[in-house]
């Protein structure tokens, strides 16, 4: 009976099931929200989110195919459903969704909610439960309202508008590392290729140092500096072009790359993932984002003026 007990926790601990290590949105607006979720379902939702933002798709279109996942499948892949209805949104391949397959592709099934979501005039502006129904046509129209405030809690963390708002506990040491290769096959899975490609994504490595991130902590960057991750080999570092896309909606892309790694930490096995001057750590049980070194303000900014590394995300794997 004992080895049963500790078969089953074994399980739901890999598969993020209860009793595995959690994730935690908070609101950036101080009125106490939260919203508490497994890593199977913050997965779930970093890939619809992404789905949508590679679409060009605004913010409250993420919270509408948040809602409606939350409400359809717990923002759980299921490959069963009321009559042939599979995956994340339900949707039904008698009804022209897609192959099987294909819908239990959560990127494949979110490109088709937004697709079907784009065609509705004026969603922005409509009730949430009014939007999700006309893409769904469910038989429970209104079921959609009640997961608004918590689609909205995640739409705005894993679009990057609400900084340093997701957490999860993550694993603090693994033996069976996905490595760096599966970080940058999941970002290009679920942002496109683009995202690694003319981004300039790199990856560390022991004989060949990582591109320095500045206010990162550079040995030649100044007595102030915070001390860089070490290059070897497990660093995927993912500039933010400030320079083609400045201000407010470059810093938003690295917020979304930096909780989107912080959400799949624990099935890619990321131990730390650093931006604009703060870090999250896989099991350090803080449940925030820690300013690196303790230099930096809630601005990402070190004391010498650096923007704690705004240009760049760097996201690093277990040994």
């Amino acid at each position: 009976m004992l080895l049963g007990v500790a078969g089953y926790l074994v399980v739901q601990y890999d598969t993020g099931g209860t009793g595995g290590p959690g994730c935690r949105v908070v609101s950036a607006k101080d009125d106490g929200a939260t919203y508490e979720f497994t890593p199977e379902q913050a997965v779930n939702a970093a890939t619809i989110t992404a789905a949508g933002t590679a679409r060009e798709m605004p913010e409250r279109a993420v919270a509408i195919a948040l809602a409606t996942a939350l409400q359809e499948s717990a923002l759980r892949n299921i490959d069963y459903g009321d009559r042939d209805s599979l995956g994340l949104f339900q949707q039904r391949p008698s009804q022209g969704w897609g192959t099987p397959e294909e819908i239990m592709d959560p990127a494949y099934s979110a490109g088709k909610f937004y697709e079907g979501l784009a065609e509705v005039p004026g969603y922005t502006r409509l009730p949430l439960t009014v939007a999700a129904q006309r893409v769904q046509l469910s038989g429970f129209p209104q079921a959609y309202a009640k997961h608004e405030p918590d689609a909205t809690l995640l739409a705005a963390a894993l679009t990057g508008a609400a900084e340093a708002t997701l957490t999860c506990d993550g694993r603090p040491a693994t033996t069976r590392a996905a490595g760096t290769d599966a970080v940058r096959d999941a970002l290009a899975r679920d942002f496109g290729r683009d995202v690694l490609e003319p981004a300039g994504a790199e990856i560390g490595d022991a004989a060949s140092p990582a591109p320095s991130v500045p206010g990162s902590g550079d040995s030649d960057s100044g007595s102030d500096a915070v001390p860089a991750p070490r290059s070897d080999g497990r660093t995927v570092t993912l500039p933010v072009s400030t320079e083609a896309d400045p201000g407010r909606k470059a810093r938003a892309q690295g917020w979304q790359l930096a909780h989107w790694a912080v959400a799949n930490a624990s099935e890619l096995h990321i131990e730390r993932v650093v931006y604009a001057g703060r870090e999250w750590t896989a099991g350090d049980g803080s449940g925030r984002w820690a300013p690196i070194g303790g230099g930096d303000d809630e601005d990402g900014k070190n004391s010498a003026g650096a923007d704690g590394g705004a240009d760049a995300v760097r996201i690093t794997t277990a040994q």
